[in-house]
């Protein structure tokens, strides 16, 4: 049985909860296909992460193009996916090009492309969103994109802190990224796109953690949320 519209939600708030928090801004009727947007977008990054060689991420993605193209794949989330493909909830094309801005990064990014890749991905990503919401706009792919900037540079923190095996990106001046993200958390979104955009207030304390030299917590506190809230009601980061 595919997941319901709670059900989604609920796989958000726990595989995403950035993107679960910004989700609960949006209309009810669109937390669905927001969701499902957020949670594929979870699911090819995953592809990256989980993979032990990159023939193996690209085999993931590859299945993942195969599932946007019509492909009969078995995922607790193809029944949704396909329903909202079908009528146009989601654009088929703009999420074929989210797994191709993913392609690079098994293979392993260097420095100078970050930027691109995160404009391709979490600024896509926003776009896309921002689009359910009945608004295509630039400022909320910039913000999308210094989401990712930013997450980037928390990312490689985490995997230095555990000792994990580096990625190629991991050796990104970290100032450079998020002085980037920082200018693009500039821009004013238009009203009612918050379920698209909010992430970035949250990333926009992460970058104020890395930028001071502090660690960023595995979980987001009261003041967190706080912030982010903040950022709602005043439209804008």
């Amino acid at each position: 049985m595919p997941p319901s519209s709670d059900q989604l939600m609920i796989g958000l708030r726990a595989k995403d909860p950035d993107r679960y928090f910004a989700a609960l801004f949006a209309p009810p009727p669109l937390r669905a296909p927001l969701a499902l947007l957020y949670l594929f977008n979870h699911e090819l990054a995953r592809a990256i992460e989980a993979a032990s060689a990159p023939p193996l991420a690209l085999i993931r993605l590859h299945w993942w193009r195969e599932l946007v193209a019509g492909a009969a794949h078995e995922h607790e989330l193809t029944g949704p996916l396909t329903t909202a493909l079908a009528a146009g909830t989601l654009p088929r094309a703009a999420l074929l090009a989210l797994i191709e801005a993913r392609e690079p990064q098994a293979e392993g990014l260097e420095p100078a492309e970050l930027p691109a890749f995160a404009r391709a991905t979490g600024g896509a990503l926003a776009r896309i969103a921002g689009g359910v919401l009945g608004a295509d706009n630039q400022a909320i792919e910039d913000l999308g994109t210094a989401q990712a900037l930013t997450g980037l540079v928390r990312n490689a923190a985490y995997r230095r802190a555990r000792k994990a095996e580096p990625r190629a990106e991991d050796q990104a001046p970290p100032e450079i990224l998020l002085a980037q993200a920082r200018a693009l958390l500039t821009v004013r979104p238009p009203k009612g796109t918050t379920a698209a955009w909010l992430g970035a207030a949250l990333a926009a304390r992460d970058l104020a953690r890395l930028q001071a030299g502090q660690t960023c917590p595995a979980r987001r506190g009261a003041g967190d949320y706080l912030a982010a809230l903040l950022a709602a009601i005043k439209g804008r980061v």
